[in-house]
């Protein structure tokens, strides 16, 4: 039983859902995003066949680590496996998304961004700042999906390219950057966002609406970052699981976890334990 992908439930009961969200007429009072704790699961495939396995909070899992390899492709719900070493995935089915790269000019045969995208900026714990564009009606779900702490809609464009374009200018600064990476962002749990930065990084931008998310994950320090499937689960922020095991609490890329076996058998092995495992 091969792990072959992951997903966050990215749904809220919050009216901010799919960037759909209710403000006050100017904008300034903060909208609550996600109210709770977030679920997920793996997806895991055997024999052609593709499952998944819950992970939400309060679920236990009870899973070991065997060899890793390329988890292959999944494919009108089948699994076409693949023996190759690389793992996550070899060069012949890894899948960047070229629109990622895109800094306005169009990196595709034929442009085809031309639904109306929002600009966003995101705050992640304590102090990183970010700009980022999706289509407008997946903001809310994107900022979830990648763990932001706070969040502001600033801009609205007609299409993607002229988005990309202003993105790539504000990035160019010093004070934002356009990617944030999951060690950075680990960093970051359990810690609060430097509200002083983040209004100054408002007072530049006219927001048309504000996000102020909350995980539910209750976190008094950082958890510790570890590869593991054994545990029971805290949460998920992003594509971060949080699992409790042993008195500590870990924070699980998800990611680090495709191409992985799962065995029945959970390991002992010594893990690092969170208690004064950090300087705060």
């Amino acid at each position: 039983m091969q792990v072959v992908g992951y997903e966050t439930d990215a749904a809220s009961d919050s009216a901010a859902s799919e960037g759909d969200a209710a403000s006050d007429v100017d904008g300034d009072a903060p909208i609550d995003g996600a109210t709770g704790p977030i679920g997920g699961g793996l997806y895991v495939a055997s024999g052609g066949s593709v499952d998944f396995v819950d992970a939400s909070p309060g679920t236990e899992l009870a899973f070991g680590l065997g060899e890793r390899r390329c988890a292959g492709t999944v494919h009108e719900g089948s699994h076409v496996a693949c023996d190759a070493a690389d793992a996550p995935y070899c060069d012949d089915h890894s899948h960047v998304w070229v629109c990622a790269r895109c800094t306005g000019t169009c990196l595709k045969d034929e442009m085809d961004c031309h639904e109306t995208h929002a600009m966003y900026l995101a705050a992640f714990a304590p102090d990183v700042l970010k700009v980022g564009v999706t289509r407008e009606w997946r903001l809310g779900t994107r900022l979830r999906e990648q763990g932001a702490d706070r969040a502001a809609h600033i801009r609205t464009f007609p299409n993607g390219r002229i988005a990309r374009e202003v993105e790539a200018e504000l990035a160019a600064g010093d004070d934002l950057v356009d990617r944030v990476r999951v060690p950075t962002k680990l960093d970051g749990f359990g810690r609060a966002v430097d509200e002083a930065a983040w209004a100054a990084l408002l007072d530049r931008f006219d927001p048309i609406e504000r996000f102020d998310f909350d995980y539910g994950l209750d976190l008094d320090d950082r958890p510790v970052a570890e590869t593991m499937a054994a545990g029971t689960v805290r949460g998920w922020k992003g594509r971060v699981l949080v699992l409790d095991r042993g008195g500590s609490t870990y924070a699980v890329d998800a990611r680090d976890l495709v191409g992985y076996e799962l065995t029945d058998a959970v390991p002992e092995r010594e893990l690092q334990s969170s208690l004064g495992a950090f300087g705060r």
